[in-house]
């Protein structure tokens, strides 16, 4: 009879969960409040509430079509509905929370509106990425960040404005072939798997770091065409030195392999999106922060930081290159 894994740990390599991490993060940073940590707790419990849904999707018919379009004017489906749900209504019960804007609303939604409120944060979210993979049980994600807020801005889009070197904490939430939580608030990454037999989130990887390199891009080719010269230049280049193509269609997923792999991850400008097609704020941000935490390198255009970008609205596009150090290099080489 196999060995219990639990009677079987070695004792020197504790369990910790999502909670007690936090905790230990709180601990360490004098004059913290806690605030912090009670939202990134609602992130995870609405990470595991999505996570159900998304694996009943087909057994409860909530897949495809909700019929009603986005602000980006994109077919909802019913799980973004319900997903961005989950999210306005966990978040909206945070006492820490000011401001929830999410990629799916034209507008943020103003939770407390008090001037003399301090300790208090903006968060922003992509409530559920990559759902047209849903129908075909494909990797799908949420990606969150979240800022500081500012009481003395009354404006809610104004108090959003702010750079993505500004994050205090981003994240996102992979539901594949289990539900992984990779987070960040600036002090390394952090991998943590849910545990269903439990309900919790287990840390299981510490202080992530991205390859150097590897040989493997990852980039919706059917629109090369459409691209810029220097990506199509890149494309040639990579090729010609046996690259691997790897392209799932969910920046969560696609970026998720990227981390623990390496490799570089493009959303290149194309004739019909010449801005982009990326959200800065609740996309390339947060996915930004995380790379750059972990070692590696996210661009918006040569000698452009993605964090450094100073956004306009909060549903600016944006493009994208990020990843290993050393292959965003490249791709900045054949850009010119």
């Amino acid at each position: 009879m196999p060995a219990d894994p639990l009677l079987t740990l070695d004792h020197s390599s504790p369990i910790v969960t999502i909670q007690s991490h936090l905790l230990a993060e709180q601990a360490r940073i004098p004059g913290s409040t806690g605030t912090l940590s009670w939202i990134l707790s609602a992130m995870s419990i609405s990470a595991k509430i999505i996570a159900n849904k998304v694996r009943c999707a087909r057994l409860e018919d909530v897949l495809g079509e909700a019929g009603s379009g986005n602000v980006q004017g994109e077919q909802q489906q019913k799980l973004d509905v319900i997903s961005n749900n989950v999210l306005l209504r966990l978040l909206g019960g945070r006492e820490g929370v000011a401001i929830v804007a999410s990629e799916e609303n034209e507008e943020p939604v103003i939770i407390r509106n008090d001037p003399s409120g301090e300790h208090r944060y903006c968060v922003l979210f992509d409530p559920l990425d990559g759902s047209s993979n849903l129908d075909v049980c494909g990797g799908v994600g949420t990606i969150f960040s979240i800022l500081r807020h500012d009481p003395k801005v009354n404006d809610a889009q104004t108090a959003l404005l702010q750079p993505g070197r500004a994050q205090v904490a981003a994240g996102y939430v992979l539901y594949g072939s289990s539900t992984v939580m990779v987070l960040t608030v600036g002090n390394g990454v952090d991998m943590f798997v849910l545990d269903p037999a439990v309900g919790a989130f287990m840390l299981v990887e510490r202080g992530i770091r991205t390859p150097a390199a590897n040989k493997s891009y990852s980039v919706n080719e059917g629109n090369r065409r459409t691209f810029p010269d220097g990506y199509q230049k890149y494309l040639d280049w990579a090729q010609e030195r046996g690259y691997s193509s790897r392209y799932v269609g969910s920046m969560v997923a696609d970026v998720h392999r990227i981390l623990l792999k390496g490799g570089v991850f493009l959303y290149p400008p194309t004739k019909k999106a010449p801005a982009g097609k990326l959200r800065l704020m609740y996309e390339a941000n947060p996915m930004a922060w995380l790379i750059e935490q972990a070692g590696g390198k996210a661009l918006a255009a040569p000698g452009q930081r993605i964090l450094d970008v100073q956004p306009k609205n909060i549903h600016e596009r944006t493009p994208v290159v990020l990843g290993s150090a050393e292959e965003v290099d490249h791709v900045v080489a054949q850009l010119g």
